[in-house]
């Protein structure tokens, strides 16, 4: 970790650093830090070790970009980062790290909840919403203002319902399609796109996981598509819709 500490200082040394890493700072390092913990779950979802390896390393280098612009600063350093989160899994798990006993992960859920609950009334916030990052990624998001709201008991009791609900959204967003108004589109669209992470957090699914699982599926199809077609001495753009339905068919049953 030393050495890793070492290598950013001098690749932020005003006189013999490097002139891109230089010329940031947290907002522009911002998004890299995102890409990168999106490389880690691509690595997961792939089983690639020796890949993940790597992108938990980029991932730790982000981590140690922004620490060293916040010592430059005079805001903390890299061992106060340490600290912190220390401090905080020692004080959350009371159960590993004193006498306190939980004999289930979900009472240990319960707890954790309260402790965090406790924490933001600490921090002056009030609302269970308050800490719910801006910038985080929708679909998580909007999981965790669902959840903040399930511990008020502002949920639904089986995804049963769910199920109507998203139905009944699919409706409204049918209709306004039919209307045509761009901007009551977007918000049924919006709509429905919230009732189906809603379904997703029910069935204790991660939606961006699942997201992620039809992306790749879709592109290994269609991948195979192209693959089919450049066999048959043919182009994707030079078939019909019906060609390329046939190819997707084709595919789907090579796969079964």
């Amino acid at each position: 970790m030393q050495k890793l500490l070492d290598i950013m200082r001098r690749l932020r040394d005003p006189e013999t650093g490097c002139p891109w890493d230089l010329e940031q700072d947290f907002a522009s390092i911002a998004p890299h830090t995102i890409e990168e913990a999106y490389e880690v779950a691509d690595a997961i979802q792939r089983q690639q070790m020796d890949q993940l390896k790597d992108e938990l390393g980029d991932l730790l280098f982000q981590v140690a970009f922004h620490a060293r612009m916040a010592e430059e600063a005079g805001h903390f350093e890299f061992a106060d980062v340490v600290d912190s989160i220390c401090s905080k899994m020692l004080r959350r798990h009371p159960h590993v790290f004193a006498n306190t006993r939980i004999d289930s992960s979900e009472a240990q859920t319960r707890a954790w909840e309260a402790m965090k609950s406790e924490e933001r009334r600490s921090k002056g916030e009030h609302s269970l919403m308050d800490d719910v990052p801006a910038g985080m990624a929708e679909l998580q998001r909007s999981m965790k203002l669902q959840r903040r709201a399930a511990e008020v008991g502002f949920d639904w009791p089986e995804p049963a319902p769910v199920f109507e609900k998203i139905i009944e959204e699919l409706e409204e967003l049918r209709a306004e399609a039919r209307v045509g108004d761009p901007d009551r589109i977007e918000d049924e669209m919006g709509d429905l796109l919230f009732a189906c992470t809603n379904l997703a957090r029910q069935l204790k699914l991660d939606p961006a996981r699942a997201l992620r699982r039809a992306n790749h599926k879709f592109e290994s199809r269609f991948r195979a598509m192209e693959e089919k077609a450049a066999a048959d001495s043919t182009s994707m753009a030079d078939m019909d819709l019906d060609g390329m339905e046939q190819l997707w068919q084709q595919v789907k049953d090579d796969e079964a």
